[in-house]
C-alpha cells in the first residue's frame, strides 16, 4: 500500500472513531427535537407557548440576516472581552509570582469584583460607557478575569520542588526559570480556565445586552420577550448557543496545539 493511501486509510479510520464517539451525543439531541416536535403536534401547544423545532427553524432561515448581524455583535464584544480579560489576568498572575506584595494588595480587589453581581454593574458601565460595544466588552472581561487569574496564578505555583532545584543547580536565572518550566506549568492550568471564561464571556455580553444595546442577540431576546414571540426567543438562543459552543471549540483546539508535551491538557 502506497504512503497517500496509508494515509487515507488512517484519516478515515480517525474519521469513523470520532463519528462513533460522537454518536449518543448525536443520536439524544435527534431524540429530544422528535420528541420536542410530536409533543408539541399532538398536544396542540400554542406557539407562544412552546413552538416546534420545525418552525423555530423555519423562523432561522426567514430572519437569518436579523440574527447574523445581532449575533456578529455579540460575539465580537465576547471574543474582545474574552481576549482582554484573560490578557490581564495572566499579566496579573505574574505580577504576584514573583511580588507578594502586589499579591497582598491586589488580591483582595480582585475577589471584589468577583462578588459584585453582573446584573447590578452592567447598568453602571452602560450609564458610563454608552450604548455601544464598550460596556460590553467590559462585562465579558470582567467575568473572564477571576477564573483564569486564580488558575493562573496556581499554574505558575505549581512547579514542582526538584524541578526549581534542579533549574538552579544549573544556574538557571528567574527569566529562564519562567519562559523554560513555570509558563509550562501553568499553561494547562490557564486553558482549564479559558475553556470556562470563553463560554461566560458570551453570557456577559448578552447581560451587557438587556440593560441597554443597540445591536446584540440580548436586544433580540429583549424585544422577542415584550413581543411574548416565544419563536423568536428560541431563535436567538439557538443561534447565540450555536456560536458560544464554536468559540469553546476554537480555544479547545488552540489548546491542543500549545499543549504538544505528552500528559499536558487537563480536560474540563
Amino acid at each position: 500500500m502506497s504512503s497517500n493511501a496509508l494515509a487515507a486509510s488512517r484519516g478515515t479510520n480517525k474519521t469513523l472513531a470520532r463519528l462513533i464517539d460522537l454518536a449518543p451525543s448525536i443520536g439524544l439531541f435527534l431524540a429530544v427535537g422528535i420528541g420536542w416536535e410530536v409533543a408539541v403536534r399532538a398536544f396542540s401547544i400554542p406557539s407562544f407557548l412552546l413552538p416546534a423545532p420545525s418552525t423555530i427553524a423555519v423562523r432561522m432561515v426567514e430572519m437569518r440576516e436579523l440574527l447574523a448581524e445581532n449575533l456578529a455583535s455579540t460575539m465580537l464584544a465576547a471574543v474582545l472581552g474574552f481576549l482582554i480579560g484573560t490578557g490581564v489576568a495572566v499579566g496579573l498572575a505574574v505580577l504576584f509570582l514573583y511580588s507578594r506584595t502586589a499579591e497582598r494588595a491586589l488580591f483582595p480587589w480582585a475577589i471584589t469584583i468577583k462578588t459584585i453581581p453582573i446584573l447590578a454593574i452592567a447598568p453602571l458601565l452602560t450609564i458610563w460607557l454608552g450604548y455601544g460595544l464598550a460596556p460590553k466588552v467590559a462585562i465579558a472581561a470582567l467575568i473572564c478575569f477571576f477564573p483564569t487569574l486564580v488558575n493562573t496564578v496556581r499554574g505558575l505555583k505549581s512547579l514542582d520542588r526538584q524541578a526549581l532545584e534542579f533549574l538552579r543547580v544549573v544556574g538557571a536565572s528567574k527569566g529562564q526559570t519562567f519562559w523554560h518550566a513555570r509558563i509550562f506549568a501553568a499553561l494547562p492550568y490557564t486553558f482549564a480556565a479559558a475553556k470556562i471564561s470563553s463560554s461566560a464571556a458570551v453570557i456577559g455580553a448578552i447581560v451587557a445586552e438587556f440593560t441597554g444595546a443597540n445591536i446584540g442577540i440580548g436586544t433580540l431576546i429583549v424585544t422577542a420577550g415584550y413581543q411574548m414571540d416565544s419563536t423568536m426567543l428560541f431563535a436567538a438562543i439557538i443561534s447565540s448557543s450555536v456560536a458560544t459552543v464554536a468559540l469553546f471549540y476554537v480555544v479547545v483546539l488552540v489548546e491542543r496545539w500549545s499543549l504538544y508535551w505528552p500528559e499536558a491538557r487537563m480536560d474540563v
